[in-house]
């Protein structure tokens, strides 16, 4: 499958691209975006290099740049995976380098996804895990029309400790009811 290029207001997703590698490095590298995602996996700076040149061609996923205000660099990304067509279901996830986080970058992320997940790819699901420390983040979900589903006890480390993940979705009917204007 090609990788679309999604035009918003603020923003245009792109495919990412092996020049994206330092900036991908500098988010991958962020002790409070590991944090707040529940990263524990430590990667090297060629792992990064080798993906930012490959996975435009990875099957079953679509991982996105975030770029804005008409400038190609990589501000952080936005990723469909695990995309079942039978069950038409994906897992949605966000991460922002630490210098564009609230600025409306990753509402806007989401909502260009959302509707190429339901409009363009014909998906009746889209699910997520959040960290409960990540109370930002659910907030964020909840906004945009995700429903808590559940709660998988400790399922990610925070620090010496542990957190729960949130589990929320986002249902085709849900997602078009939020569409029209009000």
């Amino acid at each position: 499958m090609d990788k679309p290029t999604l035009q918003g207001e603020m923003i245009v997703l792109r495919p990412i691209r092996a020049g994206d590698a330092d900036a991908v490095w500098e988010s991958v590298s962020d002790p409070e975006g590991m944090r707040l995602t529940g990263t524990t996996q430590l990667l090297s700076r060629p792992q990064i290099d080798a993906w930012c040149s490959s996975i435009e061609s990875a099957e079953g996923r679509i991982d996105l740049a975030v770029t804005a205000n008409g400038a190609d660099e990589y501000l952080g990304e936005i990723v469909l995976d695990d995309i079942d067509e039978a069950v038409r279901s994906a897992s949605l996830r966000l991460v922002m380098r630490p210098g564009y986080r609230g600025r409306g970058y990753g509402t806007e992320a989401i909502q260009l996804m959302l509707g190429l997940a339901f409009d363009g790819l014909g998906l009746h699901r889209v699910g997520l895990d959040v960290l409960s420390i990540n109370t930002r983040a659910t907030s964020l979900y909840e906004n945009l029309g995700f429903r808590i589903e559940g709660r998988r006890r400790d399922a990610y480390r925070d620090g010496p400790g542990f957190c729960d993940a949130i589990m929320m979705a986002l249902l085709e009917d849900e997602f078009r009811a939020s569409q029209i204007p009000t």
